[in-house]
């Protein structure tokens, strides 16, 4: 009997690129069939409002499950809900704006199924150093302090482009978090992993979802969820202010016991005042961030609501029927 693969494809206001996607599909499915493959898509519309989905249902032919989701709830739950329709031998994950390859796609998976000691092939992209310096920059920054005293390692560079075999999959099911962080998920999850680098080929229309205001909260979403660092850094940040104010306190009884210098009060009681108040602020707001993400996580809603799930291109499709939620 053939093993079975199933194909995520989240999708959002994708129109533009999704007839040649469906082409791709198209021939990675071909491609997969002669590796004694059995292939199915599951395409997931996040609340698109520019006919994708419309799109999806008149151009692809390869079999596939279509879930429609009931709003836009985010790439990171669209991914969930695939996992949660994958029943397959392994699962692939890639974007349906063309930068993930077929031929790229095709390594992934043959990676995976040439060695049977490992359970996730992902693509590492190799082109961030092309970026300014700055974003690079604040990309190390972040790998180094979110895997500062980490047991498990996030790899850089590195998104949900890649294969998995099913008990990977069945392991991710499992994670339920309401605010997502696929990286650390993926990483938190484990199990034996390999990297292939790539660079990802230019959108085919349209920009990318993520302005850089999103990525800086993603990012804060991340040290939240998966990383107690910035209440350490905070605290020793706190440490250093108490010593050196005792540390200046100090100087100033010397000055006046053996000096009789008399030290002048209100500017150094400002800056002080103001400097201890703000960083005040700033730890609230983030014992804020954490005790929101607690909140969230008690209230235990489920993490998407589906609309409609169909199947396309299958000889006995069943009937329409709501995608539970969970």
């Amino acid at each position: 009997m053939a093993n079975t693969i199933d194909i995520i494809v989240p999708f959002y206001n994708e129109a533009g690129s999704i007839q040649e996607f469906c082409s791709l599909l198209d021939d990675l499915v071909a491609a997969l069939d002669s590796r004694g493959l059995k292939a199915q898509a599951i395409l997931v519309d996040d609340g698109s409002t520019d006919g994708g989905l419309k799109l999806v249902t008149q151009h692809c032919k390869v079999p596939a499950i279509t879930i429609e989701l009931s709003r836009n709830f985010g790439k990171e739950v669209a991914v969930l809900a695939g996992i949660d329709a994958s029943d397959a031998d392994y699962t692939l994950i890639m974007d349906s704006d063309l930068q993930h390859s077929c031929d790229m796609a095709l390594s992934l998976i043959d990676t995976l199924t040439a060695d049977e000691a490992l359970d996730v092939v992902f693509a590492k992209r190799s082109d961030r150093k092309q970026s300014g310096r700055f974003a690079q920059y604040g990309a190390d920054a972040f790998y180094r302090l979110i895997n500062w005293g980490q047991r498990y390692s996030f790899p850089e560079n590195a998104g949900d482009f890649r294969v998995m075999r099913k008990p990977v999959t069945d392991a991710l099911k499992t994670l339920r978090d309401q605010r997502r962080f696929n990286k650390g998920l993926y990483a938190f999850a484990g199990f034996r992993q390999k990297a292939l680098e790539y660079i990802p080929a230019e959108r085919h229309s349209g920009e990318g979802k993520w302005s850089k205001f999103q990525m800086i909260g993603y990012s804060l979403s991340a040290f939240t969820s998966f990383s107690v660092v910035p209440l350490r850094l905070l605290s020793l940040t706190g440490l250093l202010c108490a010593f050196v104010a005792i540390a200046y306190g100090v100087k100033i009884v010397f000055e006046v016991l053996v000096s009789g210098v008399s030290v002048p009060g209100f500017p150094s009681l400002l800056v002080a005042v103001v400097f201890l108040g703000g960083l005040n602020l700033a730890l609230l707001g983030l014992i804020g961030e954490y005790v929101w993400v607690g909140v969230l996580e008690g209230k235990n809603r489920p993490v998407y609501l589906a609309r409609r799930v169909n199947r396309l291109n299958v000889v006995n499709p069943e009937a329409e029927s709501p995608m539970p939620s969970t």
